[in-house]
């Protein structure tokens, strides 16, 4: 069996598009010569590489084999052209994750320091939400998505659910802010607070909380952002049901501080990956 690279590029192209439309657009071609290309390169191979879905076409599992080796193929092509072309060694090494967009920056930046320390590694950093993370998974444009919700799973789904870190949540309010010695039942019930949305997990656990305490808590605002619950904290309307991690520049800084710890609360964050019979080995670095 011989493989005639034009036909493995067109399927390449059209694997990072998902969309036969756009690809042969992109590539100057009409769509019927593109269809005829990958036609072409599936009877090479014996195996279909698309299926259709709605408007869009989706890897079989062949395909995402074979998307595979195609990355490692044409991105060693464009080393060699770099090294043609600077004279000098090109070894660099991708790593893609993504993140739900309300996903705490700092712990972000904690799974990725082991790799950011490795000269050779490119960091590509992605957001979304989480039906477009699992899909980037699904066609091999992620390596791995971070999230503190377990995505739905059944056994046609392809993704796998790791638990990577469990991060304690506290009250967190102001430098000058003085506790006077009062409990946490008692912070809670007199206190303005700050909460993350009631469709967070962080917020389900602090409802059922405070229902066990027997009080009601004077919210002042709520927000689905991490990024903005820390802002928002800075600003002295009330105290942050929040991960200390979160807002962990200003603690260090001295601007916000950690009222009390929360002991029943805390935030689980996740690291989902597809099975895949040729991981990025770097994944093993970032998840054990």
């Amino acid at each position: 069996m011989r493989i005639n690279y034009n036909h493995l590029r067109y399927f390449w192209f059209v694997a990072h598009e998902g969309n036969l439309t756009r690809a042969a657009k992109e590539l100057n071609l009409s769509q019927s010569a593109l269809s005829v290309q990958i036609k072409t390169l599936e009877q090479e191979l014996g195996h279909d590489l698309f299926e259709r879905r709605g408007r869009g076409l989706v890897l079989t599992e062949t395909g995402r084999l074979v998307l595979e080796y195609a990355d490692t193929i044409f991105k060693t092509g464009e080393d060699m052209l770099y090294q043609l072309a600077h004279g000098e060694e090109m070894h660099r090494r991708v790593f893609r994750v993504g993140a739900i967009t309300t996903l705490s920056r700092n712990f972000q930046i904690e799974f990725l320091k082991p790799l950011m320390k490795l000269e050779d590694v490119e960091l590509v950093v992605r957001s979304g939400s989480m039906p477009e993370l699992l899909r980037q998974l699904e066609t091999h444009h992620l390596d791995v998505a971070l999230t503190n919700n377990v995505p739905p799973h059944d056994a046609a789904t392809p993704w796998v659910a790791q638990r990577i870190s469990d991060q304690p949540v506290s009250l967190v309010g102001d430098a000058s802010f003085d506790r006077r010695r009062r409990t946490l039942k008692r912070l809670l019930s007199t206190e303005p607070l700050v909460l993350p949305s009631i469709d967070s997990n962080i917020r389900i656990a602090f409802e059922g909380l405070v229902e066990q305490l027997g009080i009601r808590p004077n919210i002042v605002a709520e927000v689905n952002d991490m990024t903005m619950l820390r802002l928002i904290a800075r600003e002295k309307i009330g105290l942050a049901v929040v991960p200390p991690i979160v807002v962990l520049d200003e603690l260090k800084q001295g601007v916000l501080k950690e009222i009390a710890e929360i002991p029943t609360l805390k935030e689980t964050f996740y690291a989902v990956t597809v099975k895949r019979r040729f991981p990025n080995p770097l994944l093993r670095q970032v998840v054990s």
